[in-house]
C-alpha cells in the first residue's frame, strides 16, 4: 500500500520543478489505482473529476449496482487520491454546503470529528457540486490542534503561500467506507524536494469530559 516517493523521484533528480511536476503528473495515478486495488480487493469503477487546476480520482462504486453489475451493498463511492497545483481563490468559502451534507457534524459523528476536505479553500478546493471533496476527518488534525494536525496545517499553508505548488492528497482506508484511516498529503517544495506525511485519521475516543459535554 505505501508508495517508495523518494526512489520514484531519484528517477528525475537535478530536473527542473516543471520537469518533475509533468512526471509525478504522469506517473502517480497508476500507482495508486494499482495500490488502491490491492486496498480494496473488489470491483472499482474509476472516473476522473476536474475542478480548477485539480484532478480528482473517484470510485463510483455504486455506478455498478445502479446498473446491474453487481448486487446492491453497503460499499460506498469514495476517494481515491486527488493531485494539482495550488490556485488560492479569489472568492468567499463555500462551506455553506457542508451544513447539507450527511448531516450536523457532532451530532453525526462526535465531537472529535470535523468535515474536511481533502484540498483545503486555501489552496483551490471547493464543497459546492464538489462534495467528494469532503470527508470526515479528525478534528484535532484539520484544526492543527496535535503534534501531526501542526504538520498537516504546515504542509497546507506551503502549497497557499507558494502559489503554482504540486501536491496531492491520497486516503488510505481500512474497510469498504469512505471514511480514511490513514490520509497521505504530498507537497513538491521550490527546492524540488517531495515533502510526503502520513496522517492518522482513526476515529478518536470520547474522554469523560467531552462525554459530559454531550450530555
Amino acid at each position: 500500500m505505501d508508495l517508495d516517493y523518494q526512489s520514484l523521484m531519484g528517477q528525475r533528480a537535478g530536473c527542473s520543478i516543471d520537469k518533475k511536476i509533468a512526471f509525478l503528473r504522469e506517473q502517480l495515478p497508476p500507482r495508486w489505482r494499482e495500490a488502491y486495488e490491492r486496498m480494496s480487493r473488489r470491483e472499482m469503477s474509476l472516473v476522473c473529476i476536474r475542478h480548477n487546476s485539480f484532478e480528482f480520482f473517484y470510485d463510483n462504486y455504486s455506478y455498478l449496482e445502479v446498473n446491474g453489475a453487481i448486487p446492491y451493498s453497503l460499499i460506498e463511492d469514495r476517494l481515491v487520491a486527488v493531485f494539482g497545483t495550488s490556485e488560492p481563490p479569489s472568492i468567499t468559502r463555500d462551506d455553506y454546503r457542508l451544513k447539507g451534507w450527511v448531516g450536523p457534524t457532532e451530532r453525526t459523528f462526535g465531537q472529535k470529528c470535523d468535515k474536511g476536505h481533502f484540498i483545503a479553500h486555501s489552496v483551490g478546493g471547493a464543497v459546492d457540486r464538489l462534495e467528494i471533496n469532503v470527508f470526515i476527518q479528525r478534528r484535532d488534525l484539520n484544526r492543527g490542534w496535535s503534534e501531526e494536525g501542526r504538520r498537516y496545517v504546515a504542509m497546507e499553508k506551503y502549497a497557499a503561500n507558494h502559489r503554482g505548488t504540486f501536491l496531492f492528497s491520497r486516503p488510505l482506508y481500512e474497510d469498504q467506507t469512505s471514511r480514511p484511516a490513514f490520509l497521505e498529503y504530498g507537497v513538491l517544495k521550490e527546492t524540488g524536494e517531495l515533502w510526503v506525511e502520513v496522517f492518522d485519521n482513526h476515529e478518536v475516543a470520547l474522554t469523560l469530559e467531552d462525554k459530559v459535554q454531550e450530555k
